[in-house]
């Protein structure tokens, strides 16, 4: 008894380290491989292109310089590719540098990005105490106008800049305000109305350029919003609401003073953004996610860097432990009698191809008339190992005429035969047979039955496309699957169905 409780003792330290572990490798690969508990979860990805037109100037050395997307929180690269003939192409401090061999006419040059995980940041950047900026020169009629603007700003919600942004945006507008503000109120304009108050009031600021990400769209002006330096950190702000943190999908390709596009040795220079939505599954992004987090080697050695033809059969190999736990807790803990210990699990596998009609159906027949053929060759008084030959045989054929009937009739039902493992099926019929010969035909039909009950009890549980998910996705758990099975194996109880055989012997302990 002390053995025994020993040994539950160190099986359930097993179990409580298994379970630790799975935990860490799901948290490990939702995380960083991006996987989802989620079977059908998907992933947006966003193609950015941005077309830039130009004409050379004559004899003149050309350059163009664009800025573009680096990674960060808020947003992987996928991908990105320079179409531009005859250019050398140069990537560094966040821009692009294209310099021609030779060039003649209006030049076209595409820039292309494909984006994924643009998830929402909060618009935080920290980073050193920029100097603090110039204040702006105003005359004292504009003194007068900004003091009593910053002195308004006081009365609304927010910090310092979100004051100054709703108050510029403010419905209906203070007339001091309105005799601020340009004329044509375009976001260029109310961005440097915006940061001339913020440079006055001594609070370091900046512009930042970026692309919407809205499929379809079309533009040749990106988006313009705030950044301010308060609390330590770069804070971005949306210049019309004063909402702080950056968009859920908003991309940015510009900071600071420096422009979008430059083009030295050429006019009439344009750049136009076209936006482009597809969704990819997250297992086909996880060797991204992988490679960025730099955590590529451990994801080359995990089963889902295989061909596809390999994980697949993998994912068979993995609902496996699950069904043969159920097996076990129906035959130790129910206390099922079934033919063959693992007999009902490969039958639900079964099923899982056929369907669970269709194959409850076509099972039946093929062990009926299997029955009847061994019944035949019973008299026939051969050895254990040619009479089970010979069922094997029977069985084939059986199987190999209803499938061919089902495809020349084109009836499903008999088809499905082919999906049934035939050394399982075979040996159902021999067991079968065994047990009518010994015990008849009650016991025979009751283990039938419970060998079917077993496997749709499993079928149930494997058939959900949820389920085969988390245990291909997160096979850790196998671990504690095995550590439960284990913990099974040291049962001492009594199996449910004995419960009704000692019911009897209960009632006459209380009776005395």
């Amino acid at each position: 008894m002390k053995k025994l409780f020993t040994i539950r003792f160190v099986l359930s330290l097993f179990l409580l380290a298994a379970t630790l572990f799975a935990a860490w490798g799901i948290y490990y690969k939702t995380h960083w491989w991006g996987f989802s508990l989620k079977p059908d979860a998907q992933t947006d990805v966003w193609t950015i292109e941005a077309h830039i037109t130009f004409k050379p100037l004559k004899d003149q050395k050309i350059q163009v310089s664009m800025a573009v997307p680096e990674f960060g929180d808020e947003f992987k690269i996928l991908a990105e590719d320079v179409v531009a003939k005859n250019y050398q192409v140069e990537k560094k401090h966040g821009r692009l540098f294209l310099t021609p061999e030779s060039v003649k006419g209006k030049q076209h040059i595409y820039y292309r990005v494909l984006l994924f995980d643009n998830e929402e940041s909060r618009g935080k950047t920290s980073a050193k105490a920029p100097k603090k900026p110039q204040k702006p020169i105003y005359d004292e009629e504009q003194k007068v106008a900004v003091e009593e603007i910053l002195e308004l700003s006081k009365n609304l919600s927010g910090n310092d800049v979100q004051k100054i942004i709703r108050l510029l945006n403010q419905v209906p507008a203070d007339p001091t305000v309105v005799a601020f503000l340009p004329h044509s109120k375009t976001q260029k304009a109310m961005s440097e109305i915006t940061r001339s108050l913020l440079d006055y009031k001594g609070i370091p600021n900046r512009q930042v350029r970026g692309i919407r990400l809205e499929e379809n769209k079309k533009t040749y002006t990106p988006d313009l919003m705030l950044e301010a330096y308060l609390d330590g950190q770069w804070k971005i702000y949306d210049l019309t609401t004063g909402k702080k943190g950056l968009p859920k999908n908003f991309i940015i390709f510009q900071k600071g003073g420096t422009s979008l596009l430059d083009v030295i040795g050429g006019y009439d220079s344009s750049i136009k953004f076209s936006v482009l939505k597809s969704v990819r599954s997250t297992f086909d992004l996880a060797g991204h996610r992988a490679k960025l987090a730099d955590t590529q080697k451990r994801f080359e050695y995990s089963m889902y860097s295989l061909p596809l033809l390999e994980q697949n059969t993998l994912k068979w190999f993995t609902i496996f432990p699950l069904g043969i736990l159920i097996v076990v807790l129906m035959r130790n803990v129910v206390g099922m009698h079934t033919m063959g210990t693992f007999t009902p699990m490969l039958l639900s596998m079964s099923f899982l191809k056929t369907g669970l009609i269709d194959g409850l159906i076509c099972f039946l027949l093929i062990v009926g008339i299997g029955f009847l053929i061994r019944a035949a060759l019973s008299r026939l008084n051969l050895l254990l190992v040619p009479r089970i030959s010979a069922v094997l045989i029977f069985v084939i054929l059986i199987m190999q005429f209803f499938t061919i009937f089902g495809y020349r009739f084109d009836l499903q039902l008999v088809s499905s035969s082919l999906f049934f493992p035939i050394v399982i099926t075979a040996w159902i019929v021999e067991r079968a047979s065994i047990t009518l010969e010994e015990n008849g035909w009650k016991d025979c039909v009751k283990e039938i039955v419970n060998t079917l009950l077993a496997a749709l009890v499993v079928y149930v549980v494997i058939e959900s496309e949820y389920i085969r998910h988390i245990m291909f996705a997160f096979n850790e758990l196998n671990l504690v699957i095995l550590v439960l099975i284990m913990l099974l194996g040291t049962y001492t109880g009594y199996r449910l169905t004995e419960l009704t055989r000692f019911a009897s012997l209960m009632k006459e302990k209380d009776n005395d």
